[in-house]
């Protein structure tokens, strides 16, 4: 289908014919433009997704609806009367190397890269994979100036933070754990 986008407002494809949902060709410059993809509920996914994580090992947690500034959902130990904020950072391309990171009001930041392809469709859609950090282990980190981004290679033993839900728990027990 092709659609000529008129209206100068629009943020995306301006000048340009739309291919599909993913590629536009601007006729101005006649290069082939990819729009900025709108991930709202693809981020969204991956926060239900952190919480489904969370429930299934026992950890109680509800994600905050009012969108709390710095986090996204908050585990609880009722019993010890603990709790701790969580912030899910979420990639939407297969193969991201890091995320954006500007906010530090949390306890813990869980990275959940989706795996989803890519806008070219060039790259194959996996399962997703998640990185369980403290908030320690993120605020020294060096970031990029335009877009605050921390890099996973950055992270000394990422590896050890993948999927590593226990940090969680153990925080709300109240004990120390190594990384």
């Amino acid at each position: 289908m092709l659609l000529l986008h008129q209206n100068p407002e629009q943020p995306f494809c301006v000048n340009s014919i739309v291919i599909d949902k993913l590629t536009c060709f601007n006729y101005r410059s006649a290069e082939s433009v990819v729009p900025r993809l709108d991930t709202k509920f693809e981020s969204s996914g991956a926060e239900f997704l952190v919480l489904g994580n969370l429930l299934l090992r026992r950890i109680p947690a509800y994600k905050t609806y009012t969108n709390m500034p710095g986090y996204d959902l908050v585990a609880t130990n009722a019993e010890r009367h603990t709790s701790a904020r969580i912030q899910v950072k979420s990639r939407w391309e297969t193969g991201a190397s890091g995320f954006p990171m500007a906010n530090f009001d949390c306890d813990f930041v869980v990275a959940a890269f989706l795996n989803r392809g890519s806008k070219s469709r060039k790259k194959d859609i996996g399962a997703p994979a998640f990185y369980v950090f403290p908030i320690a282990v993120i605020v020294g980190l060096p970031r990029t100036q335009t877009w605050n981004k921390v890099y996973l290679r950055s992270i000394e033993n990422a590896e050890f933070y993948r999927e590593n839900w226990s940090l969680i728990s153990e925080f709300l027990r109240g004990t120390p754990s190594g990384g």
